[in-house]
């Protein structure tokens, strides 16, 4: 994981607006990589300046390496990202440095872009290419990573990538599109600036991703548009059919495949930085009890060194608007129909934090624990009150943007919060200690909802349109994947020098799925619980999770409640927030 701040600018032309624009993104994306941060700067002849600053996360490799990546013949590369399939990586080897070799031999911009097609991972990048005079920059085609641009507007002449926002500042910053890779010609951009009309997008190469080998990590899928025949739900039988059986079967392969390439060759951290600790978790688990997060943890388990523990992740917040409820409702019980006044204290019984995943992941890491009792499972209990929630809206709105909606800041408080780790855990006595989670690497859940069809409008598709609606439904998931806010996720998690890894975002994974016939995923006539996502469930089952198999889904923003806080909240997710510059 790595920060990235990339400037192209006329020195005349370097306004303080853009210098503090520049200095704020910096700042922001020391965050990203608190282990390595340098500058790089190419002077061009015509006096066009580029400057790359790189931050280091160190994730590969014995030793952090630096950053950016720069040749002797003076091409650079910023690298932020994780190399997982397509090109051979050992355990001591640093994939930017890899990546960087490939890039360098390259001789025209179709290599550049095969070089690219040949890697599955998370990854965005900026890569100056000395020979042909032009600056690359990319995000993968789910958009794992967040890359930020802004081209030439009324008031600014600096064209700027940065994985960070700076909030207002960058308000004319938007998302780099996962559609192509992108070539600017450092030519072109002088020639523009000095005429005064130079209009990024349209300077802009968009080189189509399309490889040279086949089986290159490129192109969009398409899903699997079988309508099955006229029969009983594949799940309703007692014995599975074979179809179904080998299904599972293979999604647990592949599955279990990802969550190996994420969790292996993870550094340990300094001795210096965990004083007084005897062992440190290196992986973490956004964990909220239910299906997807509690399968990631059955597979980690296979293949985290059993003497190590494994952080699970679980926010609650505090919701002053539920706490009232809770109130009014029992005080209307109890005083069935006559006058009762309200306390405004929370009632003794019922704790501030006893969230709907809260109780969930309760429940689960028990299942984790008579599964895996070699396992040390810490579960992780991240409390945050209202006011430190308030406190911290500001820094998290400016974090998330260019994403603005009360969504959006629902999710993105439940993430900043739960990424951050600091919480409790209770011990061997079951008594409540301070803990402080040190896992850079956090794995997430976010996508077997779209892969596998755990969304209600769904179940509502197939009885509104039947399989050719659902399957239409499931294509349009699959095809807005990479806008599905990960860049916004990115931003968030990494602020605290952490990643966050996808299993069931391999490409390896998304393929599988995709090309199997809908009604081996999910089956909507079997009702919640047991058709949605029933491939998914009954993996479950096969690798013994019982009781998280029948777990129900649970959008983040309610099962930590972390949504509409105050009385007259909001119910509209897409609803547009104001959000102002506040330093992260």
């Amino acid at each position: 994981m790595c920060g990235i701040t990339v400037s192209v600018i006329q020195n005349q032309d370097a306004t303080q607006c853009s210098r503090e624009v520049w200095d704020t993104l910096c700042i922001s994306n020391a965050k990203r990589g608190p282990d390595w941060s340098a500058t790089h700067t190419v002077t061009h002849h015509n006096g066009t300046i580029l400057t790359f600053a790189a931050s280091v996360l160190h994730m590969r490799g014995d030793h952090p390496t630096r950053q950016p990546h720069v040749s002797a013949a003076g091409d650079v590369l910023c690298w932020n990202g994780e190399i997982f399939d397509g090109l051979q990586i050992g355990s001591t080897d640093n994939d930017g440095t890899l990546l960087f070799g490939s890039l360098t031999s390259t001789e025209s911009s179709l290599e550049v872009v095969d070089a690219l097609s040949r890697i599955e991972g998370p990854y965005a990048l900026v890569y100056y290419s000395a020979h042909e005079d032009a600056v690359y920059f990319a995000r993968d085609p789910l958009g794992r990573r967040s890359l930020l641009h802004r081209g030439n507007t009324d008031r600014q002449t600096a064209f700027m990538l940065s994985s960070t926002s700076a909030g207002a500042l960058t308000s004319d910053f938007d998302e780099v599109s996962t559609e192509f890779i992108f070539r600017l010609p450092i030519a072109t951009i002088y020639h523009h600036i000095i005429t005064s009309r130079w209009h990024c997008q349209g300077d802009l190469e968009a080189l189509p991703r399309i490889g040279q080998d086949p089986d290159s990590f490129v192109t969009s899928l398409l899903l699997n548009t079988t309508v099955p025949p006229p029969q009983d739900p594949l799940g309703s039988h007692d014995m599975l059919p074979a179809e179904l059986s080998a299904a599972i079967g293979h999604l647990i392969e592949h599955l279990d495949r990802s969550v190996h390439l994420r969790v292996q060759h993870v550094p340990r951290l300094p001795r210096e930085m965990t004083p007084g600790v005897s062992t440190t978790a290196r992986i973490g688990i956004l964990f909220s009890g239910g299906l997807d997060s509690t399968i990631l943890a059955r597979l980690a388990d296979r293949h985290v060194p059993q003497d190590e523990p494994i952080d699970l992740l679980n926010v609650a917040f505090e919701n002053p608007r539920k706490l009232q409820a809770q109130i009014r409702f029992k005080s209307q019980g109890k005083g069935k129909g006559k006058k009762t006044s309200i306390s405004l204290e929370v009632p003794s019984s019922t704790s501030a934090y006893d969230a709907p995943d809260r109780l969930t992941g309760r429940e689960e890491v028990e299942e984790l624990r008579r599964l895996s009792p070699h396992r040390q499972w810490n579960f992780v209990e991240v409390n945050v009150p209202y006011g430190e929630t308030q406190a911290t809206r500001p820094t998290v709105e400016q974090l998330m943007h260019p994403s603005k909606s009360v969504m959006d800041l629902s999710l993105a408080l439940a993430l900043y919060f739960a990424s951050r780790g600091r919480g409790s855990i209770r011990n061997g006595e079951g008594i409540s200690e301070p803990y402080q989670s040190n896992a850079r690497v956090l794995l997430s859940g976010l996508g077997a909802d779209e892969l596998l069809g755990g969304y209600s409008r769904h179940k509502k598709a197939f009885y509104t349109t039947d399989w050719i609606g659902l399957i239409a439904e499931l294509q349009l998931d699959l095809t807005r994947l990479p806008t599905r806010n990960l860049g916004r996720d990115d931003r968030i998690i990494s602020s605290h020098g952490k990643e966050s890894r996808y299993p069931f975002l391999s490409l390896g994974v998304v393929a599988f799925l995709a090309a199997l016939p809908v009604h081996v995923k999910l089956d909507p006539r079997l009702g919640d619980g047991l058709g949605d996502k029933m491939l998914l469930r009954l993996a479950a089952k096969e690798l013994g999770l019982v009781e998280a198999s029948s777990r129900r889904k649970r959008a983040m923003q309610f099962g930590s409640q972390s949504a509409r806080m105050e009385e007259g909240s909001s119910r509209r997710g897409d609803q547009t927030l104001d959000v102002t510059a506040t330093e992260p």
